[in-house]
């Protein structure tokens, strides 16, 4: 199951930084929970301070569950040191199934 994660953060500095410094750690941390991470994006837009990010669950895991688990662990804990989580304003996701012609399907 894939997943579409959308932040919107209050400042350009705080996306360079959640970008740049502590997505970038998440991507090794949250293999430790099976999950992979196919890619980082910033939205083109340069007033809309948002990281998108397109992750992957095993199969029969339960999204929720696996997030609970992921930001109750150290690993999340050390991703997160040195950055104000007051500049996340809003998160997103998107649960997304193949469609029958994706090349990912």
């Amino acid at each position: 199951m894939y997943q579409l994660r959308i932040y919107t953060l209050r400042t350009v500095e705080a996306l360079e930084q959640y970008a740049t410094v502590h997505w970038t750690r998440h991507i090794s941390s949250l293999r430790d929970f099976g999950v992979t991470t196919h890619g980082i994006w910033t939205q083109h837009d340069a007033d809309a301070h948002r990281l998108l990010a397109l992750i992957s669950y095993p199969e029969g895991a339960d999204p929720t569950e696996v997030a609970t688990a992921y930001m109750a662990s150290p690993g999340f804990a050390a991703d997160m040191d040195g950055f104000d989580v007051s500049d996340i304003i809003t998160v997103e996701d998107l649960l997304l199934d193949p469609a029958a012609a994706s090349p990912l399907s």
